[in-house]
């Protein structure tokens, strides 16, 4: 374990979240951020605009699982710098875009960096915080998405028309923040477990949480992708817009507090109530995406709800893998982000044929049904020392730390 001051790994919470931020907030996100603009330059349909916002998501899949494979080898540092340098790369391609098929290249390269950020974080945070604190530290980490949406939007409004000076900057921004995350984390050497593939019973045991994610990323793509360019199509000005945007990235900060739901009311409890508030901030903004108070609150609701949910996923994971917490990860949120390619791909083309409001209330219902995710029949009344009863099994079966 490469070894760091107690000065260094102190940071490595906000450096975690400085990563996230900068790799989901900014790389991958700030596509639909930067949506009405690139509509602008490149005359993109909605359907374009969303198959190439489902390339991107499709290329996150692929690299969460690479990394979920390359961090059970031990080398969490390197995917750690593939996510800085993926992003950077991808970000670089769209400032210097030429069409919009450089474009695509460039937002699907971007993309796929987020997903080598999360598995290396997780085992980053699982390696250098205490365990008693990990459970919180997981959460406020993954609430740096939050931080990188607002950073964004401040950007686009302050200077909106100088997109690809902005991504240019996105590229600098993950390239520093990935250097300060890899000074401050105890890096583990040395493979601990094989990948979840290669280990019979971790996919079943994942089923339930994979299911869900996949359909709650589906109706979370209508937010992602097409939520500010539904304010513009509204009538909200660019700078209005921007702003709503960067509301619904500081709400995300307040999602960091997901693990304290988590160790309040269990997972059970904690993921159909952010689900539910996800699917009633989509309602709500497809109702009245002109109405600036129903859209700021519509927007303040997904941002909160839907950096909560992504954080009981982790939470999810490791609860069904204990042992394995990195990989188990990687694999649902492979199935979020995949829910969300198949969301942009499928409301684009429903907001092309029938109109914006249909898109937006399939979306809504599509996180409503994955709410019901931890709905069991008959269901002992304790989840907790239903929790526990799983653990002891699988340290029974020698596969416990």
């Amino acid at each position: 374990m490469a070894k760091r001051s107690l000065q260094q790994t102190r940071f490595l919470v906000p450096a975690g979240v400085a990563v996230i931020g900068a790799t989901y907030g900014l790389a991958r996100y700030g596509y639909g951020l930067s949506l009405p603009e690139f509509r602008a330059a490149f005359g993109l349909s909605t359907a374009a605009a969303g198959g190439i916002a489902a390339g991107s998501l499709l290329a996150y899949c692929l690299t969460a699982l690479v990394a979920g494979r390359l961090v059970a080898r031990g080398r969490a540092r390197g995917v750690l710098w593939l996510a800085g340098g993926t992003a950077a790369l991808g970000s670089v391609v769209v400032a210097a875009a030429w069409s919009w098929q450089a474009l695509a290249v460039g937002v699907l390269v971007a993309g796929g960096g987020a997903g080598f950020a999360t598995p290396a974080l997780v085992e980053a945070v699982r390696a250098t915080v205490p365990p008693r604190a990990e459970p919180r530290a997981q959460g406020v980490v993954n609430s740096g998405t939050g931080a990188g949406v607002v950073l964004g939007g401040l950007v686009v409004l302050t200077a909106p028309a100088a997109w690809r000076w902005a991504w240019a900057g996105f590229a600098a921004v993950a390239l520093l923040v990935t250097w300060w995350a890899d000074r401050c984390a105890m890096w583990p050497t040395g493979a601990r477990t094989p990948p979840p593939a290669d280990r019979p019973g971790v996919l079943p045991a994942l089923r339930r949480p994979l299911l869900a994610a996949v359909v709650a990323g589906a109706g979370s793509a209508s937010v992602w992708t097409f939520g500010r360019d539904l304010l513009t199509q509204a009538g909200v000005s660019a700078g209005v817009s921007s702003l709503l945007w960067c509301l619904l990235g500081a709400a995300g900060l307040a999602g960091g507090l997901s693990g304290h739901l988590v160790g309040r009311v269990g997972v059970r409890l904690a993921w159909p109530v952010t689900a539910v508030a996800a699917a009633v901030a989509v309602v709500l903004l497809a109702a009245a995406p002109g109405a600036l108070p129903a859209a700021a609150l519509s927007l303040g609701l997904f941002g909160a709800a839907f950096v909560g949910l992504s954080g009981v996923l982790i939470a999810w994971a490791a609860e069904a893998v204990p042992q394995a917490p990195g990989q188990a990860t990687a694999v649902v949120f492979t199935g979020l982000t995949a829910g969300q390619a198949a969301g942009a791909v499928v409301l684009g083309a429903v907001a092309d044929v029938t109109g914006v409001l249909p898109a937006f209330l399939l979306a809504a219902g599509l996180l409503a049904l994955a709410a019901a995710a931890t709905l069991r029949p008959c269901a002992p009344p304790e989840p907790r020392r239903e929790m526990l009863t799983r653990v002891d099994d699988v340290r029974q079966r020698g596969g416990g730390r």
